[in-house]
């Protein structure tokens, strides 16, 4: 196929469409740094390619080495206290569960950061010793044909991996009272602060610079993620006042309709529609126009990252931006339309083990705070408006617990389908791929990952190598 017949000039993204259309089949996986430092490029690179037939592989711009539990991160995330269930397939320097700590993979150019808010992690002799061999794999990658992408975080300074960073206080996002949440999951900050994008978009020229053979880069959360109840009612902070001035939106209406609701959540429900206030969210008129600026945001975030990586590496380079799912897409900022026009490809992230941790998180606060509600109708509104389930619904909000490593997921393979398709069909001509987990059991990470391929036009991401056994990469592999 001629992408270029007859001497027509196509555009970035019809090129990168009619490459994808020629290719057929497209299959990624999400390789982290500790992977390739603990089993080497040689054999990463071998069950990519021949165990699991991969078409693309993306790492990270980090090294990683274990620490004690007082200076290092679990690994793997334990994601609020909801994932510490969680353990590794693919041991870490011996062990299914570890606490690590991370230096960049490269030594960062400090012009490009100066008088920024945010700076870059320090080097130090970790990156030294092992920091050029993320370089070294790239190269290796590219050599046996592999597309090969950077993840970053879209609003977690310095962004390199998402447990290790922050914003500072001022860029927090806020409730429409003021407070930062007390509890989060997701440390993003305020998707309208300047100075988290200027620190990305400089993050970007400096990762184009050390890393100039990778295809692209993918972002990751650049959205407000909605895990806990909390989340879907940012942002309200002194960045989000600014960003709403300059749009000429009424602010302080949009504030105190939020915190109307806020309110209502929180003490003012009942059991006639425990759900109710999910739908109001998008039907009052002022709530309705508050979703609409958390879109913009989103949308100006992902232009200026165009921008940026346009301007390092050409606009060959691909942007990739991951997304919540539909429904909960709606509300943290993700309009797969309106973020097409800036993007080369669209993720949507089918981890599974977080939905019923999510259905959990909402509705043993909205119990808490609304002492008479029904724990079994709250149970239920929450599951039919996240559209989790095909078949009849688990009776009892003690029934939505994280799974076991061993446990299948509760996720119905027609409810994934059905928001591969509401996504594509709202991104148009814009690629969509399917993100799913390879945490949890083979034969339902067999099932999971059939019930996203088709749907998404044979276009999946698998995150993360590290639940990748050699039996799931085989399941990688016979996927058509």
């Amino acid at each position: 196929m001629n992408l270029r017949m007859h001497g027509a000039r196509l555009n970035r993204r019809q090129f990168l469409c009619a490459a994808a259309g020629a290719a057929g089949r497209s299959v990624g996986i999400t390789v982290m740094p500790e992977y390739i430092q603990v089993e080497g490029i040689g054999r990463v690179l071998d069950n990519l390619l021949r165990r699991a037939r991969a078409t693309s592989v993306t790492t990270s711009p980090y090294v990683m080495e274990p620490a004690g539990e007082k200076t290092g991160s679990r690994e793997p995330p334990i994601d609020a206290g909801a994932g510490k269930v969680r353990l590794l397939d693919r041991p870490l320097w011996g062990r299914r569960e570890l606490f690590v700590r991370t230096a960049p993979s490269f030594e960062p150019d400090a012009r490009l950061y100066r008088g920024l808010r945010y700076q870059p992690a320090a080097v130090t002799e970790l990156t030294r010793k092992q920091g050029p061999l993320i370089g070294e794999f790239v190269s290796a990658a590219r050599a046996r044909g592999l597309k090969v992408y950077l993840q970053v975080q879209a609003a977690i300074p310095p962004g390199y991996r998402v447990q290790f960073g922050g914003p500072a206080e001022e860029d927090c996002p806020r409730l429409p009272d003021g407070r930062i949440p007390p509890r989060r999951l997701a440390n993003n900050g305020s998707l309208a602060s300047m100075h988290i994008r200027a620190y990305t978009e400089a993050l970007i020229r400096d990762l184009l610079t050390a890393y100039p053979e990778v295809d692209g880069l993918r972002f990751d959360w650049p959205e407000y993620p909605p895990y806990l109840l909390d989340d879907v009612f940012l942002d309200f902070g002194e960045p989000a006042r600014q960003a709403a001035e300059r749009l000429g939106l009424p602010f302080d209406r949009l504030r105190r309709e939020a915190g109307l609701l806020y309110r209502q959540v929180h003490g003012a429900l009942n059991d006639r529609d425990p759900g109710g206030w999910l739908a109001e969210l998008e039907q009052r008129p002022l709530l309705h126009e508050w979703l609409r600026f958390k879109a913009t945001l989103v949308e100006q975030m992902l232009a200026g990252y165009r921008k940026a990586l346009t301007q390092a590496g050409g606009a060959s380079k691909e942007l990739l931006a991951h997304a919540f799912p539909p429904p909960l897409s709606r509300l943290s900022g993700m309009d797969f339309d309106r973020a097409s026009r800036h993007v080369d490809g669209i993720g949507v992230k089918f981890y599974t083990m977080h939905w019923p941790m999510i259905l959990r998180f909402w509705g043993d606060e909205l119990l808490q705070a609304n002492p008479g509600l029904s724990e079994s109708r709250v149970a239920a509104a929450l599951a039919r408006w996240l559209d989790m389930s095909d078949g009849p619904l688990l009776p009892h909000l003690a029934d939505y617990v994280y799974p076991e490593p061993g446990a299948p997921h509760p996720a119905g393979s027609k409810a994934q389908a059905r928001k591969i398709a509401e996504a594509r069909k709202a991104a148009g001509k814009t690629p969509v791929f399917a993100l799913a987990h390879g945490y949890g059991p083979a034969a339902d990470f067999r099932r999971r990952v059939e019930a996203v391929f088709a749907p998404s036009g044979r276009r999946l991401w698998v995150n993360r190598y590290g639940y990748l056994s050699d039996e799931k990469l085989e399941i990688l592999a016979a996927v058509e």
